[in-house]
């Protein structure tokens, strides 16, 4: 399995996941929401670390695995790009050192996410206004 402790991977919670093998890539597939060609393709360019084989030589996730995909996932959905994403687990993979590289990417993520909200925050106004015009509450605008 993975060389990097799951603490250094994905969250805090993951320091307590279980590193036995025991997910097939179906398995993980239908827990995670993502496709097994884009697991396949997130071991390829390094998200995650090289995945354990059967004997078999079917891919094995462990319970760690899994952690560091919800973390990816939450990271996805709020936009992140793929390349910043393996630059915070490059950030990982270089060790403790790189805390404070790994916390300025997030922060930064963190801002341009307020940000987006703010922006769908006004949206959303708008189109409550608009909804309201067209139900007969306002007045135009």
């Amino acid at each position: 399995m993975s060389a990097v402790p799951a603490e250094q991977a994905t969250e805090p919670a993951a320091a307590h996941a279980d590193r036995t093998l025991r997910h097939s890539i179906s398995e993980v597939s239908a827990r995670t929401g993502l496709t097994t060609h884009t697991l396949r393709w997130y071991e390829r360019i390094g998200l995650l670390d090289p995945i354990d084989r059967s004997h078999a030589g079917r891919r094995l996730y462990s319970d760690r695995d899994l952690e560091r995909l919800a973390f990816l996932g939450r990271l996805r959905l709020t936009g992140m790009p793929v390349a910043d994403m393996l630059r915070y687990v490059e950030l990982v993979r270089a060790g403790d050192h790189t805390v404070e590289g790994r916390r300025d990417l997030l922060v930064a993520h963190r801002d341009e996410v307020r940000q987006k909200i703010a922006d769908l925050h006004a949206t959303l106004a708008v189109l409550d206004r608009k909804i309201d015009l067209y139900s007969g509450k306002k007045q135009n605008t």
